[in-house]
């Protein structure tokens, strides 16, 4: 969805003073999603992400057959028989286009996937050819990429398996998280390059545990033994992710932001975000079931490897824009294939503000330069639009095109961080 205006990035002209609570996490929700799916038994799924790439999903499972209803406080999922014909729109969603892909392999009858026009430039390749190595039946004419029609035959053989995810994580994680109604369970080994967002497989394996899967990892891989999985009840987190622009509010408009029901063990990549806006010049801390982060104003710049976090860097690049002195953002080349290249985009559009930007393979170094106001692009992509408005906090007359696609995680964005700079939020 574009918006025909830009909108205006609020800026903040007193030190912040708000307490926010951001939506349920994603990641978490379209696991849980997936693994209700093929549960044997009914799954309540509390506080879920309800946006545009969580919809995708419970779209995708309703157009295999499988019975999604709405609840007082999310969804509840009652597993059935996995049918097509059918067809899944992923939009733009990474998620959707690779975790419902090895559903569709367990579906009778053909499932057609496609999406929005990005979508059919993110890689899905080696997922492809991996789900083929495991006995599906993959339809995509030899481009590797959406669209891609699965012709399931109600099961899947299983195996061993190689697969190269280094241009994401999620092509590894859509090979465990269906993997306990394989015939042979799952050996999935990684080749290839540095394997990024390792936390995401972390948290596939909790989940895939926590739903009573065996799942054993050593240096030879992943290994998922066929097996049921249990219903029951799972209870989506706050969005840590989302969260880091309002954490990194305070540190660049100076006074204090706190997250309310942020968890006090938690596997989500966002765990590290306090960790690095500190070493920023920030000051984090809890009270009671909240973070709370202060800042004075002044950033001070970074060299850091955010492979293992990289929903920060569209935020932390914007922070690192208003920084007093240079930054180096590394172990990011693998975003190029997000919902947009994020580090084409960050350059571009930091750099039209006047900011002073190098882009490497897999960095961007960031010197301080005098900022101006001015469009910042977004691409359909949300956590660009969450950047543009870090920006506005302490640049006059930053304009954020399509703010709207926030809502691709965070519906209400806008809303919730306007409440934030004007004192409202809580």
């Amino acid at each position: 969805m574009v918006t025909s205006d830009p909108w205006p990035a609020p800026r903040a002209v007193a030190p912040l003073d708000a307490t926010v609570r951001v939506p349920g996490s994603k990641s978490i929700t379209n696991r849980a999603l997936v693994l209700a799916a093929v549960a044997e038994s009914p799954t309540s799924i509390r506080h879920p992400l309800v946006s545009r790439d969580t919809e995708l999903m419970v779209g995708a499972l309703r157009a295999l057959g499988v019975d999604v209803t709405d609840g007082p406080d999310g969804w509840r999922v009652n597993p059935g028989r996995l049918r097509g014909p059918a067809h899944v729109d992923a939009g733009l969603a990474g998620t959707v286009m690779r975790f419902a892909l090895p559903l569709a392999a367990l579906a009778s009858g053909p499932v057609t996937f496609d999406g929005d026009p990005r979508a059919r430039e993110r890689p899905l390749r080696p997922l492809l050819e991996a789900l083929r190595e495991l006995g599906a039946d993959v339809d995509d004419e030899g481009r590797g990429v959406l669209p891609v029609t699965i012709h399931g035959t109600g099961g899947l053989r299983g195996g061993d398996v190689s697969i190269d995810a280094s241009a994401s994580s999620q092509l590894l994680s859509a090979l465990l998280i269906t993997a306990p109604r394989y015939d042979e369970g799952v050996h999935v080994r990684h080749t290839g390059g540095r394997l990024p967002s390792a936390p995401f497989i972390d948290l596939t394996v909790a989940m895939l545990r926590d739903r009573g899967a065996s799942v054993f990892v050593d240096d030879s891989g992943w290994k998922v033994a066929p097996g049921p999985v249990a219903g029951g009840e799972i209870v989506v987190e706050p969005d840590l992710s989302s969260a880091a622009p309002f954490l990194a509010a305070a540190l660049v408009a100076g006074g204090s932001v706190r997250v309310a029901g942020w968890p006090a063990e938690s596997l989500q990549a966002g765990t590290a975000t306090p960790a690095v806006l500190a070493r920023m010049g920030a000051e984090c801390r809890r009270a009671g079931d909240a973070l709370v982060v202060t800042g004075t104003g002044r950033v001070d710049g970074v060299d850091i490897d955010l492979a293992d976090n990289p929903e920060l860097v569209c935020v932390l690049a914007a922070v690192a824009a208003v920084a007093q002195s240079p930054s180096r953002l590394t172990g990011i080349g693998h975003m190029r294939g997000h919902e947009t290249d994020r580090l084409a985009a960050l350059a571009r559009e930091l750099t039209a503000l006047g900011a002073d930007v190098v882009e490497h393979d897999d960095a961007l170094e960031i010197a301080p330069a005098e900022l101006h106001g001015g469009v910042f692009h977004t691409y359909d992509d949300h956590r660009l639009a969450m950047a543009g408005a870090v920006l506005g906090l302490v640049v006059p007359g930053v304009l954020v095109e399509n703010v709207a696609t926030t809502g691709k995680t965070y519906p209400g964005f806008a809303r919730d961080w306007q409440a934030m700079v004007d004192g409202d939020a809580s």
